[in-house]
């Protein structure tokens, strides 16, 4: 009896007392796996015995476990192709307790594909060209072989040492290689921006009666331009099928023509086409996002090409935007992709659209896509007074005065870690590594960025601040562009104006303007940046509320356009400087406790003192390059002195225990944890070339500027990287005049910063052809002056003096 009332005294307790947390996990979460494999059959329970073969099968089976459990589908090595695009919506979303994970089998090697793979019957053609009949129907964006991506029948060429776009010619669309061409309808014409500022693509749509192309397009490109004279190549033409691995499909026949590259054998080469643009697609809201759901150790590959789809303007940006991507992020909340290799897709590899909150991508590898990285992109509608294009402005009566965005339509608290993004923009120019537009608080820590048409990370526009670059190494950057640099920043948000001292003005009357967008600032921290056909670092037009501390500039030195409330200090800047262009008047810029190679390269800075503070500064060079803009309010208190680097030619540029730097407030900072940190990509990853330091000059004076006054004008030839703050070309020559406020030259119609570029239609290249041109000139005779001003040619005549 006695047994028996202990025994329903403990059934009672199991009864009605609670389990503890663990316990009850234990008792109601045992895992869901279900096994996916490319030899299995949807019909199969998803056992690692009996695999389903479909992702979409799978997803089937996990749905009356979401949520109450770990729910993991294990892919088994091999090609997933797939049919359409894979989607997840609210329904297969999974807890933060519960996520659900798609990942690798251990060991395995899963590919998820958006293309097809063809059994093909190849027969000789002629010249080495081999043909083969497919489907009629079948669209083919891309061609594989043996894994890798063919070129389309081009000319000029591929040429994988050329820089813009591997091989482009003057001639690609002259009327006697037009005349080649029987049919060229369906084929592409792609250039770059006549001032290298991006690029532009356009489909041919057919011959006209005279023999000149028909086509369309042009507008990738939010601040567009005629095609550039020289860098600019067409594809997709029977006629240019001439190299190894050049191809070319004909629909209207069903047949395709390929040209094998050397080494590879037709009989056993696998050969892929691409089908989808999108591989994977979350399509949750705000309302309804789709939650915490892991993608893991996934290979994605074969996402077709999207440069003709890129035509939505980005808030007075450069850019405009294809929204979509190989996997594509909409309204989401704890989404994770991790492990993961995005190989040779042909648009953009990520692309975080519109509401997405706590998305994390890491240790990731994007090689070789056709357009950008990962980019996070909000809704233009979350942005108060949202200007698109370059030209569209407010007055201040008309702004929306209340900080911040109007929607939560945009991503926020995301993160990219440990990734490894090179030779992104193998097809459109204006895309980077990673593009952040209309975002709030991305952090970019540990990642490697190298070999890339353009800038290694680009920040948009100020909205809405909060970004952590950090830790991060960037380098091999704008190789195909120009005016821009590793890292790249606009901030034309609705306070700027393209009249700096409009801005001044209103800005003087409203201090708040330019933080009402770049309501949080963007830190750049500990990254080692590294561009040699532009600056390290290009803060461009407006771009405000920054700081910058703690990074490594190993060639072309910060450039800070007009903005306002940046704070620069504790930074190495390698055998450069700062290049201040078009600053405020009250822009708050403090520049100090940096190390510096030499003298400041200012342009078109016409105000009285710099910035807030610029002092206490290391300058390694001369006393005259410290002291040369003291009447500007620099530099009262920085020193000239050897920095004591400790080893730089092995990338230490850490001082040592003595450096005088250390007495101005220098803190050194870590030289060996820039870039990726996991033992996969770190064995893979390259670094940059380390700059040999340049010696130190006690003694000598600043270079001074060549100039001459002609018609109590100023004049002088361009500086260094002066062409951006002007709005030039970067292969722009002339003669600026850098100062006509009274006598001759005002009445003439000469103005500060106009390029004289011809004169009587003899072109002035420098100082040199202006002399020669203007003392051979009859006395009283007309001269012609072709000028640039504000971006537009102008004619002016002026008479001689002689």
């Amino acid at each position: 009896m006695k047994m028996k009332t202990i025994f329903w005294h403990w059934f009672a307790l199991l009864l009605f007392v609670p389990a503890s947390p663990s316990v009850w996990a234990q008792s109601v979460a045992k895992p869901l796996e279900i096994h996916v494999s490319p030899t299995g059959k949807d019909t199969n329970p998803g056992s690692g015995a009996r695999p389903v073969a479909t992702l979409a099968a799978a997803q089937r089976l996990t749905l009356s476990s979401l949520g109450k459990r770990p729910v993991e589908v294990l892919l088994h090595g091999g090609v997933y192709y797939l049919p359409e695009t894979f989607k997840f919506t609210e329904q297969h979303s999974g807890t933060p307790r519960f996520p659900v994970v798609y990942s690798a089998a251990a060991g395995e090697h899963p590919i998820l594909s958006g293309g097809l793979r063809l059994n093909l019957k190849w027969a000789p053609w002629r010249d080495g060209i081999f043909k083969a009949a497919i489907p009629h129907g079948l669209e083919i964006d891309q061609l594989f072989a043996d894994g890798q991506r063919q070129p389309m029948a081009r000319y000029p060429n591929y040429d994988p040492k050329a820089l813009q776009f591997n091989g482009s010619s003057p001639d690609a669309i002259s009327p006697a290689r037009v005349a080649r061409w029987s049919n060229p309808t369906g084929g592409y014409i792609h250039a770059m921006h006549e001032a290298l500022w991006g690029d532009m693509h356009w489909r041919i749509l057919g011959k006209k009666s005279d023999g000149t192309l028909e086509y369309e397009g042009g507008w990738q490109n939010n601040r567009p331009s005629p095609m550039h004279p020289d860098f600019r190549f067409v594809e997709n033409i029977r006629e240019e099928l001439d190299s190894p691995g050049e191809w070319f499909h004909d629909r209207s026949e069903g047949v395709l023509y390929f040209l094998p590259p050397r080494g590879l054998d037709l009989t056993s080469a696998s050969i892929e086409v691409v089908r989808l643009r999108h591989l994977i697609e979350f399509e949750g809201s705000s309302v309804r996002p789709v939650k915490s759901v892991i993608l893991r150790g996934l290979t994605f590959r074969h996402a077709a090409r999207t440069f003709m789809e890129n035509r939505e303007p980005i808030l007075r940006s450069d850019w405009t935007v294809y929204r979509g991507g190989s996997v594509m992020l909409t309204g989401t909340e704890d989404v994770v992709l991790e492990d993961c290799d995005f190989d040779q897709v042909g648009g953009n590899a990520v692309f975080v659209n519109k509401y997405n909150r706590r998305t994390v991508i890491r240790r990731c590898l994007i090689r070789e896509s056709g357009a950008s990285g990962i980019a996070f992109f909000g809704d233009p509608d979350a942005v108060r007074n949202p200007l698109l294009n370059y030209g569209q402005t407010l007055e201040v009566a008309q702004l929306d005065k209340t900080p911040g965005p109007r929607s939560d339509e945009y991503p926020a608290d995301c993160l990219v870690d440990d990734c490894l993004i090179t030779r992104t923009g193998r097809v459109e120019k204006q895309t980077a590594p990673i593009a952040i537009d209309m975002a709030r608080r991305i952090t970019v820590s540990h990642c490697s960025i190298y070999d890339v048409p353009r800038a290694g990370i680009n920040i948009g526009d100020g909205c809405w601040g909060g970004h952590r670059i950090q830790d991060c190494d960037v380098f091999e950057t704008v190789l195909e562009t120009g005016d821009h640099g590793s890292f790249n920043s606009w901030g034309r948000d609705r306070y700027w104006h393209p009249d700096v001292r409009r801005v001044d003005k209103q800005v003087s009357e409203n201090p708040s303007l330019p933080y009402l967008d770049a309501v949080e600032a963007t830190v750049l921290n500990h990254n080692r940046w590294r561009c040699d056909h532009g600056w390290d670092v290009d803060l461009d037009d407006g771009s405000s509320h920054f700081v910058i501390c703690n990074n490594l500039f190993l060639n072309g030195g910060l450039k800070l356009r007009e903005g306002y409330g940046r704070l620069v200090t504790n930074n190495i800047i390698v055998n450069n400087s700062l290049h201040p262009h078009v600053w405020f008047k009250e822009g708050g810029e403090v520049f100090t406790r940096n190390i510096v190679m030499g003298e400041y390269r200012p342009a078109v800075m016409e105000i009285a003192k710099w910035g807030k503070l610029v002092d206490f500064n290391l300058f390694t060079t001369s006393d005259a390059d410290r002291t040369r803009f003291a009447a500007q309010g620099c530099d009262e208190h920085s020193i000239v002195a050897d920095p004591q680097f400790r080893d730089p030619s092995h990338a230490d540029f850490s001082v040592s225990s003595t450096s005088p730097a250390l007495k101005l407030g220098f803190v050194n900072f870590k030289m060996d944890d820039f870039g990726v940190r996991s033992p996969r990509l770190r064995a893979i990853a390259r670094t940059p070339e380390i700059p040999h330091v340049a010696g130190l000059r006690s003694a000598g004076s600043a270079a001074q500027r060549a100039e001459i006054t002609w018609a109590d004008a100023h004049l002088r030839e361009l500086e260094g990287l002066e062409y951006s703050a002007l709005g030039l070309s970067a292969d722009q020559k002339g003669v600026l005049v850098s100062e006509a406020s009274f006598g001759a030259a005002l009445a003439a119609g000469l103005r500060a910063k106009d390029l004289i570029v011809r004169i009587n239609d003899q072109p002035v290249v420098g100082l040199e052809d202006f002399r020669k041109i203007t003392s051979e000139a009859k006395g009283g005779a007309p001269l012609r002056f072709e000028v640039i001003r504000d971006g537009k040619k102008s004619v002016i005549r002026v008479v001689s003096k002689n």
